[in-house]
């Protein structure tokens, strides 16, 4: 049983379902529904769907791209080109919209077999004789030899085997609005200024996100109807291209805004035969773009594990022993990178968002 229909969830069904696996999920939110317009598919993420037979749909359905073009407070560009893992005649990386991610991962669950509920979530787990015993929230149980939590960054799973972690706020919150994609965004595009950033992704031949990182605020909500109006008055101290998009996001019936928040719970990430992954055990901030290279990973090399060592709770701490020095980097990094940009630094950040590129392209 795997807790969570998100991208390590859905990745982990998969990868356990082609290797011979029974596999249901139990999902909390009602079927369709997806949080945010869109993210980053970097070259890792595509690496690791190439082996699910799913990078080339993601390719299709996104926006692939090789360069990230940083232009600093003061005009300077500083372009990035990233490796291509897939070879030099595909893209490096690709902007996807959430929602087609979510389609093409869901589709290949189902045609594996998996059964996903939806509407549902675990209440209470117990260790009984190497099976997990699980009681869920519409009253059901279910006794299983693996229990993966994939439940994201609030993960109840977390909880109930008690791998307890904090969720650590950084003092900063990101907004994102969904644009029509411009001619020249043909990469990601990011630009600093005195207080904040921001930048443009595409997602598709006609979308494209705008995310703006604001700093130094409390994390509080603002109501919807506000969102669209307060993001483009940010957006008014930067000049140049974001003067271009800025009447997008004004005009924008689709903006989120949301903590730059982080988790790393400490090894192990098992209890017996229970497992968390993805978010549940390392989220990154965004600033990396690297959050679901890291939960897709975890969902293949998690049947990998299990593939080569029959005994279930050892086969969880292989897994563990594999992800956790370099997830714990990525999330050390990323908060590191929130730091740089609250003082200013830039040019700093830059360099560090592309050596951790070039870490991350290394085997997983």
């Amino acid at each position: 049983m795997i807790v969570g229909a998100g991208i390590a969830g859905l990745t982990a069904a998969s990868a356990l379902a082609r290797r011979g696996w029974l596999v249901e999920v139990a999902e909390t939110s009602a079927e369709g529904a997806t949080v945010g317009w869109g993210l980053s598919l970097t070259g890792p993420s595509l690496r690791a769907l190439d082996q699910l037979g799913l990078a080339d749909q993601c390719l299709t359905a996104g926006y692939g791209m090789r360069t990230i073009t940083n232009t600093d407070a003061h005009g300077a560009v500083a372009p990035v080109a990233l490796p291509c893992l897939l070879g030099e005649d595909r893209p490096a990386m690709a902007g996807i919209a959430r929602p087609e991610l979510h389609r093409i991962l869901h589709t290949a669950a189902l045609r594996l077999g998996v059964r996903i509920r939806y509407g549902l979530s675990v209440s209470r787990l117990a260790q009984q004789a190497g099976q997990v015993h699980a009681e869920l929230t519409d009253g059901t149980t279910r006794t299983v030899d693996l229990l993966v939590g994939a439940d994201g960054i609030r993960s109840t799973v977390r909880d109930l085997t008690g791998c307890t972690a904090p969720v650590d706020y950084h003092g900063q919150m990101v907004w994102r609005a969904l644009v029509p994609r411009p001619d020249w965004a043909t990469g990601i595009h990011t630009y600093a200024s005195t207080g904040h950033q921001t930048g443009l992704v595409p997602i598709s031949a006609t979308q494209a996100y705008v995310f703006l990182t604001e700093n130094g605020v409390r994390p509080d909500v603002l109501p919807d109807s506000e969102l669209a109006e307060r993001m483009a008055e940010l957006l008014a101290s930067f000049a140049g291209r974001v003067a271009e998009f800025r009447p997008l996001v004004a005009r924008s019936g689709s903006v989120v805004r949301r903590p730059v928040q982080t988790v790393i719970v400490d090894a192990p990430w098992s209890h017996g035969s229970s497992v968390v992954i993805g978010d549940a055990a390392h989220a990154p901030s965004p600033q990396m773009t690297s959050g679901a290279a890291l939960a897709i990973e975890d969902g293949l090399i998690l049947a990998e594990e299990l593939d080569r060592q029959q005994d279930v709770p050892k086969a969880l701490e292989s897994f563990t022993d594999r992800r956790w020095e370099r997830c714990s980097v990525l999330v050390k990094t990323s908060v590191a990178i929130s730091r740089l940009e609250q003082e200013q630094r830039h040019r700093d950040s830059h360099q560090l968002i592309d050596a951790c590129h070039r870490q991350m392209a290394q085997p997983a």
